[in-house]
C-alpha cells in the first residue's frame, strides 16, 4: 500500500517559536522532516507572518496544499504580550543592538502612562523600524541598517484594538495589545517612549494569537518534527 503525504495535502501547524530562531529556520526544519519522513524531495511550506528572532511565540505554518491559505492567517488580529524599557534606546528598538541613547523618566506619572497609552489606540500612523524585512531599492532595510546606510522607510496606517500596561516595575513596562496586520511592536515601543517625552525599546516579546489561533496549542519546533516522524511511521 502507497502512504499517503497529509502534509502534501496540506496541514496548518501552530509552532512556538523560540527566542533567537527566524521564523524561516522554523518553516526549513520542518520542510526537511516532512521530506525525510515521507522521501520526498519537494514540499511547500511557508508561514503565516514573520517573527523577529528576538520574540518567541505563535508562527503558523501551512503546508502542501494549505499554502495557498496563508494569506487569510497573515490578515488576522494578532495579539502580542512583552516588555518596553523606557529611559533607554537602541538603534533596532530591540535587544538585538546595544543601548545608545538614555533618556530621563522622573517626570513620567500613572497619569501620563494611561494617557499615552489611549493615544495608541485605535488607526494610528506609524514607521516601521529600520532593522526591519520591508525592501528599499530590493534590498531589505535591515541590510542597509546593519552597514550603517541611512534607511528611509515610509510611514503605514495600523490599527490598535486593545493596549493594556502594567507599570509596577517602571522603567519596564509590560503590556498585551492586540493588532492589526503589518503593525510593528518594536515601533510600538519607539514610539511609546517618544510620546512619553523620553526614549523606549523592546525588551522581550511573544506573540500569543493570530486570529483565533493560540500559542497555548503550540508545538515546539522539535515536538513538531516529532509529530511529523510519528504520523508517517503510523500509515
Amino acid at each position: 500500500m502507497e502512504q499517503t503525504n497529509p502534509f502534501q495535502d496540506g496541514r496548518v501547524l501552530l509552532v512556538d517559536k523560540p527566542l533567537d530562531a527566524t521564523s524561516f529556520f522554523a518553516v526549513k526544519r520542518i520542510r526537511g522532516a516532512i521530506r525525510r519522513a515521507y522521501n520526498v524531495r519537494k514540499i511547500k511550506v511557508g508561514h503565516a507572518g514573520t517573527l523577529d528572532p528576538k520574540a518567541t511565540g505563535l508562527l503558523i505554518i501551512c503546508t502542501g496544499k494549505q499554502t495557498k491559505s496563508i494569506h487569510i492567517y497573515q490578515g488576522q488580529e494578532k495579539e502580542y504580550t512583552g516588555t518596553i524599557r523606557l529611559g533607554e534606546a537602541t538603534p533596532s528598538s530591540d535587544t538585538e543592538t546595544e543601548v545608545n541613547e538614555t533618556a530621563s523618566t522622573e517626570h513620567i506619572t500613572g497619569e501620563l502612562l494611561d494617557r499615552i497609552r489611549k493615544s495608541f489606540i485605535g488607526e494610528i500612523l506609524q514607521a516601521p523600524p529600520l532593522f526591519s524585512a520591508i525592501r528599499i531599492d530590493g534590498e531589505r532595510a535591515y541590510e542597509k541598517a546593519r552597514r550603517g546606510e541611512e534607511v528611509e522607510v515610509k510611514k503605514r496606517l495600523v490599527t490598535v484594538s486593545e493596549f493594556d500596561i502594567d507599570s509596577r516595575d517602571f522603567p519596564d513596562i509590560h503590556f498585551r495589545i492586540t493588532c492589526s496586520k503589518g503593525t510593528y511592536i518594536r515601533s510600538i515601543a519607539r514610539d511609546f517612549g517618544l510620546a512619553l517625552n523620553t526614549v523606549g525599546y523592546l525588551t522581550s516579546l511573544r506573540r500569543t494569537k493570530i486570529g483565533e489561533f493560540d500559542v497555548d496549542d503550540a508545538l515546539s519546533i522539535e515536538e513538531t518534527i516529532a509529530l511529523i516522524d510519528q504520523t508517517a511511521s503510523s500509515q
